[in-house]
């Protein structure tokens, strides 16, 4: 079992701490770990992609479980994967697309183990259809402070408690999974443009209705009687028959090859994705989306085109990223109308800044997922006044009775916790009772009394 002590940070790399990282190769040695992890505790870690400090634990532990990946079990028939926590959504792919079978949702990175997906519950372009990634978790093994290992199932308050909770209740093993089957490894792609944020609400609303995958891109440098406008997306899974007979998809329909480009360098200006970069990107999208096309693309190019850059978070120079993600429940849309408006007037070059529609709630107490509307920004982290800036939208987000996702979040007051999360003493009961030495922490759950 590898150890080292090394800094640890986010994807937005924007508060590193230091810890002893554990790389566990096998359960006996995620036990030992759990069990010798001294009095700072310790954290499970995916592939980092958390964006702010869910998965870093100052002066204590954090375990790297991607050394427990073994896919165990697939059913082609049924329809179900057994598989390690440490799994990645992208290695699901490789092994799932050929057989006819896909992720159950996809979220903006596949970068992400499938312990991570669970613990940060997360979502897709197509929530309000498919919900969010707990529904389709048939059980779950998880070890806990004691160090014994619970099979957990839907319906159960340790399940409720651990989709969403960021590793706080204990750490992933293995999960049993429901996937979804397609024909293709293709996507059949439509997008329209909008003049302003009341018509993305409009188009995107009639998009998610009509369309498995529906989101919307924002401008939030256009001014005046454009604020607020955007670009509609919506996508289906493409049929076997939408395939051109002859073509080499048409030969290999699911085929899974994403493309990949160089990295950036390891040290980029700060600024380089300024308020000019954005403005003019925003205004070229605009164009070139002026009018209404449907295409095929392949499931990487149009669900994760980033995951084709590695270390694309660099791009925004030594001070990182933040992203911060807010949801707005139907009937708030002058409080989300406000939110745009006030980013717009700070001239926040968000690369994107994209707005989608949830359905149903997951019966997780700390899953970010809930009927509305949700809108993520991507912002460099030295922009001047950012901190008062998304204090005032948590303030404008927890009135209107929204939220933030924990799982990008490294900067939420804890004073705001509870009204955006009702469940939150329901969590801390629990997690007493579970864990009452507080073995399982981290530098959120400090931050935010966890």
């Amino acid at each position: 079992m590898a150890t080292d002590t090394v800094p640890v940070t986010g994807w937005g790399r924007t508060s590193p701490t230091t810890a002893r990282l554990i790389r566990p190769r096998d359960y006996a040695q995620a036990v030992a770990a759990v069990r010798d992890c001294g009095a700072r505790g310790g954290i499970a870690r995916g592939l980092g992609r958390a964006y702010g400090d869910a998965a870093q634990n100052a002066g204590g532990c954090v375990f790297d479980m991607t050394g427990l990946d073994r896919i165990h079990v697939v059913d082609a028939d049924d329809g179900t994967v057994l598989c390690d926590a440490g799994v990645s959504l992208h290695r699901l792919m490789q092994v799932l697309l050929p057989l006819g079978w896909f992720v159950p949702v996809v979220p903006g990175t596949r970068q992400v183990t499938v312990g991570g997906a669970i613990a940060g519950d997360v979502h897709g372009s197509d929530h309000p259809v498919a919900g969010a990634f707990s529904r389709h978790v048939l059980s779950f093994e998880l070890l806990t402070a004691d160090g014994s290992v619970h099979t957990v199932g839907q319906g159960t308050p340790l399940f409720d408690a651990t989709v969403g909770a960021l590793g706080l209740t204990g750490v992933i093993l293995t999960a049993r999974l429901r996937l979804p089957p397609v024909e293709t490894a293709l996507m059949s792609v439509g997008t329209e443009r909008a003049r302003d944020l009341d018509e993305v609400m409009a188009r995107l609303a009639n998009a998610a209705r009509r369309h498995r995958h529906a989101t919307a891109r924002i401008d939030l440098l256009a001014r005046g009687a454009a604020t607020g406008r955007g670009i509609v997306t919506h996508a289906d899974h493409a049929p076997a028959a939408a395939l051109r007979p002859g073509t080499r998809t048409w030969r290999e329909p699911l085929a899974f090859r994403p493309r990949r480009l160089p990295a950036p360098p390891a040290f980029l200006p700060t600024g380089l994705l300024g308020r000019t970069t954005a403005a003019l990107t925003g205004e070229l999208r605009h164009r070139r989306a002026a009018h209404a096309r449907t295409e095929l693309r392949p499931i990487p190019a149009f669900f994760h085109p980033l995951d084709g850059v590695p270390h694309w978070n660099r791009v925004y120079g030594r001070g990182g990223l933040v992203q911060y993600q807010c949801l707005l429940g139907y009937g708030e849309e002058d409080a989300l109308r406000r939110i745009v408006r006030r980013l717009g007037a700070h001239r926040c070059p968000s690369f994107p800044a994209v707005l989608k529609r949830f359905g149903e709630a997951g019966s997780g107490w700390l899953s970010f997922p809930a009927p509305g509307w949700s809108l993520a920004l991507d912002l460099p982290a030295h922009l001047p006044g950012l901190a008062a800036l998304l204090d005032g939208l948590d303030e404008e987000v927890a009135a209107a009775g929204g939220r933030v996702c924990l799982a990008k979040d490294a900067r939420l007051r804890p004073d705001l916790l509870t009204a955006m999360y009702p469940h939150v003493a329901d969590f801390r009961r629990l997690r007493a009772e579970l864990d009452p030495g507080g073995v399982f922490t981290s530098d959120l759950a400090r931050r935010l009394s966890l």
